[in-house]
C-alpha cells in the first residue's frame, strides 16, 4: 500500500485496513517519532486519519478542544485533526490554519474524507464535492466512500 510512497518514509509506516477502506502512511523521523504513530484512530476507533503537514494553530485547538471536556493521548496536531472532525464535522478544516493533506476514514458514515487548506487546488474532480477545503470523495454510483 505504501510502495509508491517508501521514499518518503524509511523511519516510520503504518496501516489501516477495513472490508470499506484503507489507510497507508509513512514518513520521515524530522521532529521525531513520539506519539504520532499513523494512521491514528480515535478512542472508539470509528475516525481513522492519515495526516501530512503542520497545523499551526494546533495548541490553541487543543485547549479549546479540552475546555470543552476533550481528553488527548498524544501532543500531536495529528489527534487535535481527529477531535476536531468529531466536533465540528465538515466544518472542521476551516478551523485549521497550516500546510496539510489529510485522509480521514469516517466509520459512522462509511466515508473517507480528504482535508486540504482552504483555497487549496484540488484536482480530484468530478468525483468529488467540494465545501471550504473539505472533500468527499464518491463513488460512480453517488455514494460516498
Amino acid at each position: 500500500m505504501t510502495a509508491a510512497i517508501a521514499h518518503r518514509g524509511p523511519d516510520e509506516q503504518g496501516f489501516f485496513t477495513t472490508k470499506a477502506a484503507g489507510l497507508g502512511h509513512a514518513r520521515l523521523s524530522i521532529v521525531g517519532l513520539g506519539d504520532g504513530q499513523q494512521p491514528m484512530s480515535d478512542a472508539t476507533g470509528d475516525l481513522t486519519i492519515a495526516f501530512n503537514g503542520e497545523i499551526f494553530n494546533y495548541v490553541e485547538l487543543r485547549e479549546q478542544l479540552r475546555a470543552k471536556g476533550r481528553h488527548f493521548q498524544t501532543a500531536s496536531d495529528t489527534e487535535v485533526i481527529l477531535h476536531l472532525y468529531d466536533e465540528m464535522g465538515e466544518d472542521c478544516v476551516s478551523a485549521l490554519n497550516g500546510d496539510f493533506a489529510f485522509a480521514l476514514w469516517d466509520g459512522r458514515r462509511r466515508r473517507m474524507v480528504l482535508g486540504l487548506p482552504v483555497g487549496a487546488i484540488c484536482r480530484c474532480r468530478p468525483r468529488c464535492s467540494r465545501l471550504n477545503g473539505f472533500h468527499v470523495l464518491r463513488r460512480k454510483d453517488g455514494d460516498s466512500f
